[in-house]
């Protein structure tokens, strides 16, 4: 069972990721938002992409569900904590962080 005090301490320990309150939740980001944690610290919300976020809401619908709204639409799915294992969380962390971190630009061959 992942905590909220697990869910701070694994999304901080991400390379330049910061936190900030976002209206009743805590935004964890990088370049780009890429998790908010619920201010009853029961629920996490994580930006996958739409593939991603289907993958997991099958495997474990009792752990992940879309965000009911565009924000789902977009990959924004809520995991419940309590069904989370602390791996389970640092997994879903960790790929949701990749998203949000700016990608350098290719070089142009000549």
């Amino acid at each position: 069972m992942a905590t909220a005090a697990q869910f701070r301490k694994f999304a901080l320990a991400l390379e330049g990721t910061t936190s900030a309150p976002h209206f009743d939740r805590t935004a964890f980001k990088v370049d780009r938002t890429y998790a908010t944690l619920a201010a009853d610290k029961k629920s996490a919300n994580f930006k996958f992409t739409p593939d991603e976020q289907a993958l997991k809401c099958t495997v474990a619908p009792d752990t992940f569900q879309p965000v009911p709204n565009a924000w789902g639409r977009q990959g924004w799915t809520t995991g419940t904590l309590k069904a989370l294992s602390g791996a389970e969380l640092k997994a879903a962390l960790a790929m949701a962080w990749r998203h949000a971190v700016k990608q350098p630009k290719a070089k142009r061959r000549r």
